[in-house]
């Protein structure tokens, strides 16, 4: 049996995770989910375990270059989520959409600068 699915999804491994990047981007999701779950929770959580884990690599005294790569290695992901986040919030319209994308971005300065 052929395991393709026309949604372009495939039966667990990678194909679970396009999709979980496609229905963010394609606001699939519902902005209360996709900031405060997402982003404030989730992707702050692997910004601050990315920046623990570089200020032990600095403390054993690896390469800056290597301490530096692991520090901002979820910024490609951050950027992600506050632009899905801004779709999403077009989509929605509104006051509380505006103040989620102004929330959004003063995020990403936080977690790219911190």
């Amino acid at each position: 049996m052929n395991d393709f699915d026309p949604s372009g999804a495939v039966a667990g491994g990678i194909g679970d995770k396009t999709g979980f990047f496609r229905s963010r981007w394609r606001g699939g999701v519902s902005l209360n989910r996709l900031f405060w779950r997402d982003m404030v929770v989730v992707a702050t959580a692997l910004s601050i375990a990315s920046s623990v884990a570089a200020l032990v690599l600095l403390s054993l005294k690896l390469p800056l270059v290597l301490v530096l790569a692991v520090h901002f290695a979820p910024v490609p992901y951050n950027i992600f989520l506050t632009w899905a986040v801004w779709r999403t919030a077009e989509k929605v319209g509104g006051a509380k959409a505006s103040l989620v994308m102004l929330g959004s971005a003063l995020w990403l300065i936080a977690t790219v600068v911190v």
